[in-house]
C-alpha cells in the first residue's frame, strides 16, 4: 500500500510541475492534447524512419520479425502473433512476397494450410532496419510499477473513450497509416 501511496504522489508532484513543460500552457486540455500530438509524431517519425530504411511498413516488418523468431509459421498463426486479421495478414504477405522477402507453400496432406517462411533477402531486410517504438515502449513499460502500468493504461483507455475510439480496429502496432499503405511501404 505505500508503493501505492508513493506512486500517486509521485502522479501529483509531475501533474503540479506540468506548467513547467510549456510556461504559458495553463489549460490542462491544452496540455493533453500536447502530449497525444508528440505521441502521434513519435509515431510517424519512426514509421517514416523505418520506411525510409526498409521500404518496409511497421506491420511488414513485425511479421518479418515473427518469422525470424519463429521460422516457417503457418498465416493464422503468423495472423495471430501480430495481433492482425486473416485478411489483412494473407495481403502483407502478399507484398512480402513481391519484394521477395517471404516465400509461402501450401501443405502437402492439407493444400487449405499455408505456411510462410522467410527468405535470405527477408533476413538482410531485417538486419538493417530501425527498431520499432513499440519494441521501444514495450520495454520501458515492462520496467516500470504495476501500479504505474495500470495507471497509464486507464489512462489511454479513457483518451479512446473521450475520441470515441473504441470501436476503431487497432492491432498493437505503432503506425500513423493503414498496415497496407502502399505510401508509406515506399517511403512517401
Amino acid at each position: 500500500m505505500a508503493q501505492l501511496s508513493e506512486g500517486f504522489e509521485s502522479v501529483r508532484l509531475s501533474a503540479a510541475h506540468a506548467d513547467t513543460w510549456s510556461e504559458d500552457m495553463q489549460d490542462q486540455a491544452e496540455t493533453a492534447l500536447v502530449a497525444l500530438r508528440r505521441v502521434l509524431k513519435a509515431t510517424a517519425s519512426n514509421v517514416k524512419a523505418v520506411a525510409t530504411k526498409t521500404g518496409l511498413t511497421a506491420s511488414q516488418l513485425l511479421v518479418l520479425q515473427v518469422l525470424r523468431t519463429q521460422g516457417e509459421t503457418l498465416t493464422g498463426d503468423l495472423a495471430r502473433a501480430v495481433d492482425l486479421k486473416q485478411a489483412t495478414i494473407s495481403i502483407l504477405i502478399d507484398k512480402l512476397q513481391e519484394q521477395e522477402l517471404v516465400v509461402r507453400r501450401r501443405g502437402e496432406t492439407d493444400r487449405r494450410r499455408v505456411w510462410v517462411k522467410l527468405t535470405e533477402k527477408g533476413l538482410a531486410a531485417l538486419d538493417g532496419a530501425p527498431d520499432l517504438l513499440q519494441d521501444t515502449f514495450r520495454t520501458r513499460f515492462g520496467q516500470l510499477a504495476e501500479w504505474e502500468q495500470a495507471s497509464i493504461t486507464a489512462a489511454l483507455l479513457r483518451v479512446v473513450s473521450l475520441l470515441d475510439a473504441e470501436k476503431i480496429e487497432a492491432s498493437p502496432i505503432l503506425d500513423v497509416a493503414d498496415v497496407n499503405d502502399p505510401l508509406v511501404a515506399n517511403g512517401q
